[in-house]
């Protein structure tokens, strides 16, 4: 009896183990928009109508702002030649930036792209998003630094976890309603992230965009940004010569 009732309690547990893993819905193309196909994109983000973007590759790193309707670059700043440009992220008239593993960060003038302002940090800088309280971080690893805005100092960490497990290579990030949207890198999908516990809700599979069929290993998914405004999310990706706006499909459905 005590050997049933341990399979009893073990299957119990599988089943509840099984429950607990985060479903994966898939997208649906509303409007495909040009983008700059020698964009290695590293940062993105739509921002009172203008679209944001920051690339990577030691010497063409730099931040611009796009067109979103054909994807002309409007303006552009270099980032200094020898560093590895990462994500960016709107606060207040400023863009903060990252580069990836030489611990320099950037303030810039968002309206003039004139940088302002070098900080320093600890560890990779990958990419950034915000709530309108705090700045939050990825570094490749399973956890997002919660950051000061102004200071840059790490309040905590989040531990971001699918079915108990750590979610590693987490990149570009967008905050979207109430959840943190993060690529995983070298994959097509994104994981839909609860910021209070780090638990993944979901995931969105950008396996239909034909950009993640194209057979070069250097053409991932990177790049999210939302339009509050208007309610849309856009994706793209490094070297992709389209920029989506998507929706999301079943079994999750469409954002809440």
């Amino acid at each position: 009896m005590r050997r049933f009732l341990a399979c009893i309690a073990s299957l119990a547990v599988l089943a509840a183990t099984a429950a607990a893993a985060a479903p994966t819905s898939g997208v649906a193309i509303r409007h495909a928009y040009p983008h700059d196909p020698g964009a290695f994109t590293e940062g993105l983000f739509y921002l009172n109508g203008e679209l944001f973007e920051s690339t990577g590759i030691p010497g063409q790193s730099n931040i611009r702002r796009v067109r979103l309707s054909d994807g002309v670059v409007l303006q552009q700043a270099q980032i200094d030649p020898k560093l590895f440009g990462e994500g960016i992220v709107n606060w207040g008239s400023e863009i903060v930036s990252l580069t990836w593993q030489d611990h320099i960060g950037y303030r810039w003038d968002r309206r003039k792209l004139v940088q302002k302002k070098v900080f320093h940090y600890p560890g990779e800088g990958w990419a950034l998003t915000q709530d309108g309280k705090h700045l939050i971080m990825s570094d490749g690893t399973p956890e997002l630094r919660v950051l000061d805005p102004v200071t840059f100092k790490e309040l905590r960490r989040i531990r971001v976890t699918d079915d108990g497990q750590p979610v590693k290579n987490l990149n570009e990030l967008e905050w979207v309603k109430g959840e943190v949207l993060a690529n995983i890198w070298l994959t097509t999908k994104i994981a839909r992230i609860d910021p209070a516990n780090g638990h993944v809700k979901g995931w969105i599979d950008l396996a239909a965009l034909p950009e993640t069929h194209s057979g070069n290993g250097d053409a991932v998914a990177n790049g999210i940004a939302y339009d509050r405004e208007h309610n849309r999310l856009f994706v793209t990706g490094k070297y992709w010569p389209h920029l989506y706006e998507i929706t999301v499909t079943p079994p999750q459905g469409p954002l809440p």
